[in-house]
């Protein structure tokens, strides 16, 4: 399946690119150099790395320009460490998020590496940094979600769903989640899922309240996107947070009740790391470790896989994703 462009051989290395071509996102192998550690980095040679959504929207804030390497995290071996780098040692096992994780180098800022826990295999801790990252600024850093709270989470069988409901339950909240397959809400119940909703419409404020006591949700992760975000306000409690991650339904406009926003005391707000900087970026995952890691190293959260891919089916991994079809993280093995 996988034609590489150049030649391999030396010190360069197999890579898998995404580039816009009429409006569309599509993958390009190639051969290119290793990439060499900086100060404040590590270069990490890829076990596994895996898919998320965000790159392959074309003219999207993850995407960007007309072409780039893919993967934005990545498990692996550190391979060398830049000038001043301390907190890892070749050798060791790291995972974390990393432009160009579709290659068998990648390089990170060491501040965003993380040590694999040993319970966890190459699979798992790929399927780690995006999704769990960015579950936790949801759950922990914004939505100040606590024991006994509700989570909604709308489109809960993507990978940042599926994260979220993992980490609701450590923190001791109760989670409703939404999907349009029974088949999916089903599979995470085992994951955690107190009450899973089978609906692809903006229809199921009513039935969140009534699972609540007529409270609503104190806290909403929408991974849907605009046509379900007025149905969202509708849902959430007093004082409730709404958190917007995703948009796969392509509408990027919502109308907004300023009335309820303001007699509620609504709190609205986004998550993307496209803006953030390095050591915003560092901070999270200093905050990650010591809150969630735990978690993940002694079995209470385990990353729930869709389906693991070789590299060089990355086209097929990318078609899975397309079509909505995962439940969790869909991960791709680079190296044996």
């Amino acid at each position: 399946m996988a034609r590489w462009i150049f030649p391999f051989n030396g010190a360069h290395m197999k890579s898998c690119w995404i580039k816009t071509e009429g409006g569309k996102a599509i993958l390009e192998f190639r051969d290119v150099p290793q990439p060499q550690a900086k100060a404040g980095e590590i270069v990490v040679r890829v076990h596994a790395t895996a898919m998320n959504r965000g790159e392959l929207i074309v003219g999207g804030v993850v995407h960007g320009g007309a072409e780039k390497i893919g993967g934005t995290e990545a498990a692996g071996i550190v391979h060398a460490v830049g000038e001043g780098v301390t907190s890892f040692r070749p050798g060791e096992r790291v995972m974390g998020r990393a432009r160009g994780g579709f290659a068998e180098y990648t390089v990170m800022d060491a501040r965003q590496a993380m040590p694999v826990p040993a319970c966890l295999s190459w699979e798992q801790a790929a399927a780690v940094p995006v999704a769990f990252l960015t579950a936790y600024e949801m759950l922990f850093e914004c939505g100040r979600l606590k024991r006994g709270e509700w989570l909604l989470i709308t489109g809960v069988s993507s990978g940042v769903g599926v994260a979220s409901v993992q980490i609701a339950k450590v923190i001791g909240a109760s989670v409703i989640g939404t999907s349009g397959s029974a088949q999916k809400l089903t599979t995470l119940k085992a994951a955690g899922l107190d009450l899973g909703i089978e609906t692809r419409a903006p229809d199921f404020a009513g039935k969140v309240k009534a699972a609540t006591g007529g409270g609503g949700a104190d806290l909403i992760v929408n991974c849907v996107g605009g046509s379900v975000f007025q149905e969202c306000v509708r849902t959430l409690a007093y004082q409730g947070r709404l958190a917007t991650v995703g948009y796969v339904d392509g509408m990027l406009k919502s109308e907004i009740d300023l009335g309820a926003l303001h007699a509620n005391r609504y709190v609205l707000f986004g998550v993307s790391n496209a803006k953030l900087g390095p050591a915003q970026r560092a901070e999270t995952v200093r905050g990650f470790v010591r809150d969630v890691l735990p978690a993940l190293g002694d079995g209470r959260i385990v990353p729930v896989i869709d389906k693991v891919y070789a590299f060089d089916e990355l086209p097929l991994a990318k078609q899975r994703m397309e079509a909505n079809a995962q439940t969790g993280k869909i991960v791709v093995r680079v190296a044996n």
